[in-house]
């Protein structure tokens, strides 16, 4: 049986007024919407479809590195 794992993503608002997310331990996997909630329900996919390469070929999907952090800055 696979693990599963819990990557990080970031989502980012555009210049247009949409929104981009991508996970950085995950290069190359991003999508846009033109909500927060959108981008968020077509990052499901585009994981799924991102690891599915992995898993085709037999391969350990990437294990997550990024953290999650904020600071106060004055």
């Amino acid at each position: 049986m696979e693990s599963a794992h819990s990557y990080v993503y970031v989502i980012e608002r555009a210049e247009d007024g949409s929104y981009w997310a991508y996970l950085p331990d995950l290069p190359g996997c991003a999508t846009s919407a033109e909500s927060p909630e959108q981008v968020e329900l077509q990052l499901h996919e585009a994981v799924d479809l991102y690891l599915s390469y992995f898993h085709e070929r037999g391969l350990p999907p990437p294990s997550p590195q990024a953290r999650v952090g904020t600071l106060t800055a004055a």
